[in-house]
């Protein structure tokens, strides 16, 4: 018996020992799972109108879904918390994470088979399910009805309750009542229906089968609906009358189209990379809405013409295309296209807005406007484009205009002047200026690039060109580019005066200027007044286009992913129209429009016309001028002056001079020290020539050739036209003068040279 005792007593001891080694086991299972875990909130994106634009999810574990929602709430929403444990846990409050209840009906029904089975999963158990999936077994049941209880004692049911509202899962990638509601209906929950609580309330029991984007998913989810409408009025939650009317507006529910992700991929991709880089950060942090500064209306035509004007272009070589909209005022990027089809060939997954390209001569205007800025230009010099001094560099068409005002230089988009302007500036100013505007966030040396940066070599952005574009058309104030009413805003800083900023619009917005690089009503010129800079790298391999009006920026680039080369597409043969068709579509413009409006002027300046080979003011007598904005300080002369050469930093009148005179000799086979005199003739018109004018035909046909004989030949004569300087030219080509009514008087002379040929008085009637 002593040993049957001692047996008895060590088996009851093994027991007590496996049953505490498994309490043990059981409860360092059931510890970890007793804590909230959630996924970070995901927000949804609307366009600055309040339409969906879409949301950023979190991708799972990699079987391709993605995951939305899992808004916290800050109070649990009493009708809808009333639905759901009146489907789910009528007992909630009165058990402490497992319903005992359930569990014995759950088993019973097991036992004797019955068809119809109920589960005993309570509200905790389901949250300490979703907050760690397993396979559904008879041990898992097990692990969360202890992780429930454990929930349920260490947060309380109200928390336990609000975690479950968190996590549900509402179908379509939907997590949580509160994302469910602004996804489905666009409301929060508090605005509710009786029937749309009930309809959403009866999906997360199988989120596939009662998908209510699809008819028989939104068939099974209205029975259900039915249903808990049914048990609400028996708990006498919702009055008979109240059931009535929420039946019959369950049976009539449509419910909305599923919000569609726009044909935006890149500005997508570019908005999830500001929110999780913290520069976008909602404004409640419980309700990540953000509203986007997009107008998806703009985005989409915006994106229709960039890949209707590719269209056009692809047999000269061009491959993709990007483009951007920003308002003027306020910063604000109204549509941004990448590329031309994100899942197209061509490397369309490139953000094409983001990369760094050659900006050919797009980079000008801000040398320029450094160049005012340190007082080393004036509107009034006059600005060599001469092989002298052009250190190897040349334009498109391979010809020099001689003498021009900045006005005209910058307008034409000569090289020479612009390099040699930023010889004068200095590589390493120029080189921090551009960098300040954040056109390149680069420490090399300004040296690598060399006097090429002004025409090209410096890579860039588009959305850089479109921040720095911008603070020239907002009178010099730089400031970010606005993506969304919830990016905090930086103040802005002053890039250049308000005076250079306005100089420098003026420059880019005159189409007279522009003669003769392009010529009148083509790509750049506008019902409207606007400001626009194309370019063309080397070897055409990025065509772009920067314009902007009182309203907008726009930017274009065309180029190709690898790099390649293009055939002759230049930014005013391309990216030049697109820009036209993007403005013409901001400010519904139609063929014979024409506003009666330009940009604002330079203060303390008055305009003055100013002769455009010398630099004088017009005496009545030049018969090809340009107004210019002058300040008082600045106001030339009646006589001629000397242009002058940039020939580097420190370059005074004088050296200016001698720079002049050097030109001059290199123009010239001769010498003025006794070398060969040149011939110079005029071989048409005749002298005295009686011209009549038709005053019925287009201004463009009413015009006088001009031709010359030049021996022994040089490289340019200049045209004077009742003594004032014309036209530079070569000698054998002709030039053609608009007919004017009068006695008219036209003589050749060579540049700096005082070498003349006969005057030939002609007359037009």
């Amino acid at each position: 018996m002593a040993l049957l005792r001692t047996r008895r007593s060590k088996f009851t001891a093994l027991c007590l020992l496996a049953v505490a080694a498994g309490t043990i086991a059981y409860i360092c299972l059931v510890v970890p799972r007793a804590q909230f875990l959630a996924p970070a909130p995901t927000p949804i994106l609307y366009d600055r109108n309040g339409a969906f634009l879409a949301q950023v999810g979190h991708s799972d574990d990699g079987s391709g879904r993605i995951d939305y929602g899992y808004w916290p709430l800050e109070d649990l929403p009493d009708r809808f918390v009333k639905a759901t444990l009146a489907l789910e846990d009528k007992r909630f409050f009165s058990h402490a994470g497992v319903d005992p209840y359930a569990v014995g009906r759950a088993a019973w029904q097991n036992l004797s088979a019955v068809r119809r089975r109920s589960g005993a999963s309570t509200i905790a158990m389901q949250v300490a399910r979703m907050q760690q999936p397993e396979a559904r077994t008879f041990v898992h049941k097990i692990l969360e009805a202890g992780a429930g209880i454990a929930l349920t004692l260490r947060y309380g049911h109200h928390a336990v309750l609000a975690q479950y509202l968190r996590l549900a899962p509402y179908g379509n990638g939907s997590h949580g009542i509160a994302h469910a509601t602004r996804f489905y209906f666009g409301k929060p929950v508090t605005d509710l229906s009786w029937a749309e609580i009930a309809l959403l309330s009866a999906i997360p029991q199988s989120p596939t089968r009662m998908n209510p984007l699809r008819p028989d998913g939104l068939r099974r989810a209205v029975q259900r609906g039915h249903q808990v409408l049914d048990v609400l009025q028996a708990q006498k939650i919702i009055r008979t009358d109240e059931a009535e009317i929420a039946h019959r507006q369950l049976n009539e529910l449509r419910m909305p189209d599923l919000p569609r992700r726009p044909d935006a991929l890149h500005v997508i991709l570019r908005y999830h990379d500001l929110i999780e880089t913290g520069r976008i950060k909602p404004a409640a942090a419980n309700t990540p809405l953000i509203h986007t500064t997009i107008d998806l209306s703009l985005q989409r035509d915006v994106t229709a013409l960039s890949r209707r004007f590719l269209d056009s272009w692809r047999s000269a070589g061009a491959l993709q295309v990007a483009a951007m909209v920003v308002s003027r005022e306020t910063g604000e990027v109204l549509a941004q296209v990448g590329s031309s089809n994100y899942y197209g060939r061509h490397a369309g997954s490139f953000d094409y807005t983001q990369i760094q390209r050659s900006p050919g001569s797009t980079l000008k205007p801000f040398v320029y406007a450094l160049a005012l800025e340190r007082g080393i230009l004036k509107p009034t010099d006059m600005l060599l484009d001469l092989p002298e001094g052009a250190s190897g560099i040349g334009d498109a068409d391979r010809e020099f205009l001689g003498p021009m005002l900045p006005r005209q230089a910058l307008a034409n988009s000569r090289n020479v002047p612009a390099t040699n302007l930023l010889r004068s500036i200095g590589l390493e100013t120029t080189f921090h200026f551009l960098r300040d505007l954040g056109l390149h966030d680069l420490e090399i040396p300004a040296d690598h690039f060399g006097l090429s940066m002004a025409i090209g070599s410096l890579p860039t952005r588009l959305d850089s060109l479109m921040r720095a574009y911008r603070a020239l058309a907002n009178d010099g104030q730089l400031q970010d580019l606005r993506w969304a009413s919830e990016q905090p805003q930086q103040p802005s800083v002053r890039a250049v005066s308000l005076d250079t900023a306005r100089l420098i619009t003026s420059f880019l917005s005159d189409p007279q200027a522009r003669l003769p690089s392009f010529h009148r009503y083509g790509s750049l010129e506008y019902p409207f007044p606007v400001a626009i800079k194309t370019g063309t790298s080397q070897g055409y391999r990025d065509a772009w286009a920067i314009a902007y009006s009182q309203k907008v920026v726009v930017g274009v680039w065309v180029g190709r992913g690898d790099n390649g080369t293009m055939n002759r597409m230049t930014g005013a043969s391309s990216a030049a129209h697109l820009v036209h068709a993007i403005m013409d579509r901001v400010h519904e413009s139609k063929p014979g429009d024409l506003a009666d409006a330009r940009f604002p002027t330079p203060p303390d300046r008055k305009p003055v016309d100013l002769c455009i080979v010398n630099g004088a003011a017009n005496d009545n007598t030049c018969s090809q001028t340009l107004v210019e904005w002058l300040k008082p300080n600045e106001m030339p002369e009646l006589t001629a002056k000397v242009p002058h050469l940039d020939t580097g930093a420190g370059t005074t009148p004088a050296t200016a001079g001698a720079g002049a005179r050097a030109a001059s000799a290199s123009l010239s086979t001769g010498r003025d020290d006794g070398g060969p005199q040149i011939h110079l003739a005029i071989s048409t018109p005749a002298r005295n020539s009686q011209i009549w004018r038709n005053p019925e035909q287009p201004a463009a046909y009413n015009r006088l050739a001009l031709k010359a004989e030049v021996k022994p030949r040089v490289p340019q004569i200049v045209w004077y036209v009742d003594g004032q300087p014309f036209a530079v030219t070569d000698p054998d080509r002709p030039v053609f003068w608009p007919i004017q009514s009068g006695e008219h008087r036209f003589q050749i002379r060579l540049p700096y040279r005082d070498e003349t040929s006969a005057v030939i008085p002609v007359y037009v009637q």
